[in-house]
């Protein structure tokens, strides 16, 4: 049985940079190293003072405190780190393909295979590398090829591990997982020993029980069906809200009411103003994508409608806060509370603030942002991708504040995008004493107490409530 003693990771993001503190403070024998080429998001993790570390999650910090410098380590030197390496972890971006066939839904691979050809020039003795960036299925077939194919005799097992973390609790899911699934090449001898070694590494501190073993493609297409199943259930319970409005039904009742049932449970039911974040909707693509190549229409067009009714239900709330503001919302200042696509993450990909805060400026609003964790820049820089507008005039039309109060202070609305808890603890009276009237409040996460606010004065819409 190979023993591990170094083990490198290729990418410092949210995947790789919380499993391998996780990992290095469970495993202290084994030297474990992130490298990534970027020089200023390394710097961050070595940051001396730990609460500048790039990634915002709760108890990351602590973590990282523990083991840095000790058998954690941040490092530019991709090279070294992966000569050194017994094991290789990759965790790289894969992003949706903004070019070319599968524009739109297919995986762009091109940071993976660098990885593989990077591995490939630079290993001089045999590795386990290990898929953890999410990847389509078969990617694991690719990546053999790659570095089966160098001609310097160093032999490569690959093994996919997929992440499971939920972003605002990634350590207490590193810390406790449901499982860990490792996929590999059950069929030989080399690939049993490759899979066995790395749930040594994991058995620091899983019970073995929880630690499951497929082949690769069962792994590889599990992590997929997983984020399909949650967002499909947030999309089938936010189809529900919009029906609720109509009919005077409150959605957080019936959510309630089928959660208590066992077959359902009450997870992933809350109604919002659409899901975000990194995987479920690239996850959902990539799934239509692979369904489409093989031919599987009905199967395409199933996933894909969990999308279109996610993207339905940012639009309609942002269209709610034009028609309740009389049809127009030009000159009119709009207080946004909340940017990263959930609370306790400072992580905004796909988050919902981005599509509405760019259709409320298409409507010509004054916008004014406030989120305890997001940087401006990274809030400009959300609105610049899309291209719906000049970086200038973005700077023009959007504002951004660093205390919810000034936000929120001689606006039209306040809408709640993301459901930080201390939104629920601000003085409401206070907010809707500075703001101008009638003074409207947007809650996209059913987070406040609607009647209380009603009490107060305000105009108050709820997401699959009457109003």
């Amino acid at each position: 049985m190979q023993k591990i003693k170094n083990i490198c990771c290729i990418g410092a993001g949210y995947v790789g940079g919380p499993t391998m503190a996780v990992i290095a403070q469970k495993c202290p024998e084994i030297n474990v190293t992130v490298v990534d080429i970027n020089e200023k998001r390394i710097a961050a993790w070595n940051d001396e003072n730990v609460e500048n570390i790039p990634i915002y999650e709760p108890g990351l910090s602590d973590v990282v405190k523990e083991s840095r410098g000790r058998n954690l380590f941040f490092s530019t030197d991709v090279d070294a780190a992966i000569k050194n390496a017994e094991m290789i972890f990759i965790s790289v971006n894969t992003p949706t393909k903004t070019y070319g066939v599968g524009k739109g839904m297919a995986a762009d691979l091109k940071w993976i295979e660098l990885c593989a050809r990077q591995i490939a020039r630079v290993s001089i003795t045999d590795k386990i590398v290990v898929e953890k960036s999410t990847l389509p299925v078969r990617t694991a077939e690719a990546l053999k090829s790659i570095l089966e194919n160098t001609g310097n005799g160093v032999k490569f097992q690959i093994l996919s591990n997929p992440e499971f973390l939920a972003e605002g609790t990634a350590v207490e899911d590193l810390m406790d997982p449901d499982r860990v699934l490792i996929g590999g090449d059950i069929d030989t001898e080399e690939g049993r020993t490759a899979i066995q070694t790395l749930v040594d590494v994991y058995a620091h501190w899983v019970n073995k029980e929880n630690i499951l073993t497929t082949n690769v493609w069962s792994s590889e297409l599990s992590k997929l069906t997983a984020n399909a199943f949650l967002a499909q259930r947030v999309s089938s319970i936010n189809a529900m809200s919009e029906l609720c409005e109509k009919t005077g039904a409150d959605v957080n009742e019936v959510a309630r009411a089928i959660g208590m049932d066992s077959r359902i449970g009450s997870k992933f039911l809350k109604s919002s103003v659409g899901f975000g974040g990194s995987c479920f909707q690239k996850d959902i693509l990539n799934l239509v994508y692979i369904a489409k190549r093989f031919g599987l229409q009905e199967v395409a067009d199933y996933w894909e409608q969990v999308i279109i009714m996610n993207d339905h239900q940012k639009r309609r709330f942002a269209m709610n806060i034009v028609e309740s503001l009389f049809n127009t919302v030009s000159g009119k200042k709009i207080a946004l509370l909340g940017w990263a696509f959930k609370k306790d993450t400072n992580d905004t990909r796909e988050s919902a603030a981005i599509y509405v805060a760019d259709y409320l400026l298409n409507e010509h609003a004054e916008v004014v942002v406030y989120d305890p964790k997001v940087k401006p820049e990274q809030i400009y820089a959300d609105l610049d991708y899309l291209g719906t507008r000049t970086e200038e005039e973005n700077r023009a039309l959007l504002t951004v504040v660093n205390e919810p109060y000034k936000a929120c202070k001689e606006a039209h609305a306040v809408a709640i995008l993301t459901e930080w808890d201390e939104f629920k603890a601000y003085d409401w009276q206070h907010i809707y004493d500075a703001m101008l009237k009638p003074a409207f409040v947007f809650d996209g996460r059913n987070i406040l107490d609607i009647n209380d606010l009603k009490r107060i004065g305000f105009v108050a819409h709820g997401i699959g409530m009457t109003q």
